[in-house]
């Protein structure tokens, strides 16, 4: 599977990096995560594979079923409960870093990485730069999923209360997040490192567009690109404009 990944300064110093949405993928997903439990169990003792491909099986069934729930929150009427439970979760998802995002849209089916940059940048520090994400990330991500995990069972215990259980939900869902997110870290830091690049030099591509660059060029202003200019290009290059200006309302 390939993957097409944007690179461009949005504020200052600060640089996006964000994947072009792919249909198709999230489709591919979606036809091969069981949805219910005896499908679950039927993969499972069907199959073949080592106790982590499993794992990636339960795990993928388990934010499929929470997926759901959280559409069935949006779809809530207005002023209920569950709706003012979704604005709660909109509050907490915004918390999340923009790299993680990114790193947590590089799955294990990514066998190569095309990487879309303005042509003022220097393709080296590109690969530099989306390589230092991938290497903190497998540094942080790796630390705070072992931290989640230890959470978990505290947060079960709060079951007892006649209320919601929206802490254990909720770390239920980053312990989910940084896993992924750590997989992602190793996966892209794979593709775009120098040895990946000898062994298999169809596994990255790096393309300078000539188009983002005058993307960039009409929407720049006060040290920043504007959102005009920011529409275009995730309209233009399949980017999700929410978690694009993440990164520009970075601290």
């Amino acid at each position: 599977m390939k993957a097409r990944l944007v690179v461009f300064p949005i504020k200052g110093k600060i640089w996006c990096f964000s994947r072009s949405i792919d249909q198709s993928a999230s489709a591919f997903n979606s036809a091969n995560t069981p949805s219910t439990v005896k499908e679950l169990w039927k993969k499972i003792s069907s199959n073949s594979k080592p106790l982590n491909a499993n794992a990636e099986l339960l795990v993928d069934f388990i934010s499929n079923k929470m997926n759901n729930a959280w559409v069935g929150l949006e779809k809530a009427p207005e002023g209920s409960f569950k709706n003012k439970l979704h604005g709660f979760g909109l509050q907490l998802l915004a918390r999340v870093k923009p790299s993680e995002i990114l790193l947590k849209s590089i799955s294990k089916e990514v066998t190569n990485v095309r990487i879309t940059y303005p042509p003022s940048l220097n393709s080296r520090l590109v690969r530099r730069r989306l390589r230092h994400i991938a290497m903190r990330g497998t540094v942080i991500h790796r630390k705070y999923f072992y931290g989640s995990v230890t959470l978990l069972p505290l947060t079960t215990a709060l079951a007892v209360l006649p209320l919601p259980n929206i802490p254990f939900f909720w770390v239920l869902f980053r312990t989910y997040s940084h896993w992924r997110a750590l997989q992602g870290s190793e996966k892209l830091l794979e593709l775009v490192s120098d040895y990946s690049r000898a062994q298999n030099p169809s596994a990255e591509m790096m393309e300078a567009s000539k188009e983002l660059e005058e993307l960039l060029r009409k929407g720049y202003e006060n040290g920043s690109v504007n959102e005009k200019a920011i529409s275009d290009i995730c309209i233009q290059f399949k980017l999700n404009k929410i978690d694009v200006l993440k990164w520009r309302d970075l601290v």
